[in-house]
């Protein structure tokens, strides 16, 4: 048994964190089920690698899968930040920032253009914009935009066709 995964102390401020149901999961197998997550992307195997002694692999995805969608791990990050901050250990000379997800203007890449071709792509991307906003009807192989059904699935006839019938 590979079980060294956690302490007893982090558990303890694990264990908050983690919604239990009304019926389920049990706190024993909660432990388990959060050191399978953990050996997951510890050691970056499959779901299905998951060793049995964590549970069911398909057990401890879903649990994973109800825990990323209920923000459990955003609050965890959260708490443990806090943690720190109550502690004193927040060392500020680790924080970055990554400028590729800053966007520039233009101008302020170097970029020289022409009045008349800047006010042609301006214009351009207004279009696109107005396009994409509109929710410009798809079209099939056949060049017509395919109708919804009462279901929400295309019927695959076009309007033409569904008032001649």
């Amino acid at each position: 048994m590979t079980r060294v995964q956690l302490t007893d102390a982090e558990w303890e401020f694990i264990e908050p964190y983690l919604p239990i149901g009304e019926y389920g999961p049990y706190p024993e197998r909660l432990r388990r089920q959060f050191e399978g997550v953990i050996w997951r992307f510890r050691t970056g195997g499959q779901w299905r690698e998951v060793p049995s002694e964590f549970g069911a692999w398909s057990t401890v995805h879903n649990r994973f899968r109800q825990w990323r969608d209920a923000g459990v791990f955003e609050a965890l990050l959260e708490g443990a930040i806090a943690e720190a901050v109550k502690r004193g250990e927040v060392d500020l000379s680790l924080v970055s920032v990554d400028s590729t997800t800053v966007r520039a203007h233009h101008d302020a890449a170097g970029m020289h253009l022409d009045p008349d071709t800047l006010a042609d792509l301006e214009k351009a991307a207004e279009e696109a914009e107005k396009a994409r906003q509109k929710g410009a009807a798809r079209k099939d192989k056949t060049g017509r935009a395919p109708r919804t059904t009462r279901s929400g699935t295309s019927g695959g006839v076009s309007d033409a066709d569904a008032s001649s019938a």
